[in-house]
């Protein structure tokens, strides 16, 4: 089977070899297994970030395509002047494939999207990475490419894969997933919930992950007279931001700052926590909740795309709201309740550990 890929994540070549975001190639590699020949097409960058990861396949072939965006003016005219070109190296990577398989959303995956009505006949399977809530506020351009990808007109012989579970979708609309672990770390993780309780934040430090919120949230619950402190993984736009405020108010103690750290680091901070807070303003799939969960620490996050039905509605983790005053409240009248906590780590862990990545690998495998 030759198989082409169609996303937006930038790519960055040393030699013969090709390397992108380390969370997407992860999941990449396991589509490849089932595949014989590979195209992606895709931008190209300058530098390689240190959370990119290379591909295990060395034979893939790489088509490369400008990136486009429309954050300004400028841009906006560049962008436009590129998309004809796109167009057609979309439509020849199409052609000739013998398996469309396109990244959603993105600017790269609109194209790709419009595209691929013109390729009814061949089989497709289009991962929609972000937040499928039809009730969500998102870019024109995000719901536009749903709108697409619902219609089965437009998109024939197609596999939508999509995150969380949604009324009136049709039946090319499926319910997705992804995952961290093997089963052989499945085992069941006891937390002792005295004081002080440990939170963890892991994600990218950015304005949609909310990290200051988070640690906004800490801070309220110690003025509060709780218990508990932070730890931190990652980086991002925000660190500044989080640090001065950590300094402004003496929290250097309390909420600790790691930077990125590796796979085991993150492992470990999940073993040895209770809580892992990340109260974004949107979600795909938030692997930082779904791999702490599968050790038994409890997540805390807003109620935005799938993240309720991930958290059982408040059955496997802590639904707040991102009013300071309020999530504080939500907080402290399930952290006082031991039974009650361990009852929540325990559902969290049962759930997520369903979701291995023998299970993913053979999901995939099916729907090649």
């Amino acid at each position: 089977m030759h198989f082409a890929v169609f996303t937006h994540a930038e790519h960055f070549q040393k030699g013969k070899i090709y390397f992108s975001y380390a969370p997407y190639v992860k999941e990449m590699n396991i589509w490849f297994e089932f595949v014989d020949e590979i195209l992606i097409v895709a931008p190209l960058k300058k530098r390689n970030d240190t959370i990119d990861a290379e591909y295990d396949r060395k034979d893939l072939k790489f088509k490369s395509i400008k990136a486009i965006n429309f954050t300004s003016l400028k841009n906006t005219t560049r962008s436009i002047t590129r998309i004809p070109v796109i167009f057609l190296a979309i439509y020849r990577a199409m052609h000739k494939t013998d398996h469309i398989h396109i990244r959603c959303p993105g600017n790269i995956g609109l194209l790709a999207a419009l595209v691929q009505i013109l390729f009814p006949g061949k089989p497709k399977t289009i991962k929609y990475a972000g937040n499928w809530d039809p009730n969500s506020e998102q870019p024109w351009t995000y719901r536009f490419q749903r709108w697409i990808l619902k219609n089965q007109f437009l998109t024939q012989k197609a596999k939508v894969l999509v995150y969380g579970e949604w009324a009136n979708q049709g039946h090319n609309i499926i319910p997705f997933f992804t995952a961290s672990y093997l089963e052989s770390y499945r085992e069941a993780y006891l937390k002792d919930f005295s004081t002080p309780h440990r939170f963890v934040f892991i994600g990218v430090l950015s304005e949609g992950k909310r990290p200051l919120l988070a640690v906004k949230i800490i801070h309220a619950l110690i003025q509060s007279g709780c218990k508990v402190s932070l730890d931190i993984f990652g980086t991002g736009t925000m660190k500044d931001t989080v640090q001065n405020y950590i300094i402004e108010h003496k929290l250097e103690r309390i909420i600790i700052l790691h930077g990125n750290q590796n796979a085991q680091a993150i492992m470990d901070a999940y073993k040895n926590s209770h809580f892992s807070i990340l109260p974004s303003k949107s979600e795909g799939w938030p692997k930082a909740l779904a791999e702490a969960m599968f050790f038994g620490c409890i997540p805390v996050a807003c109620s935005v795309s799938c993240i309720p039905w991930m958290l059982g509605e408040g059955n496997r983790g802590i639904l707040i709201d991102p009013d300071i005053d309020i999530a504080v409240k939500e907080l402290i009248q399930v952290i006082s309740d031991k039974s009650a906590l361990h009852k929540i780590s325990i559902n969290a862990q049962e759930w997520s550990q369903f979701y291995t990545l023998e299970k993913f690998r053979a999901e995939i495998k099916k729907l090649l």
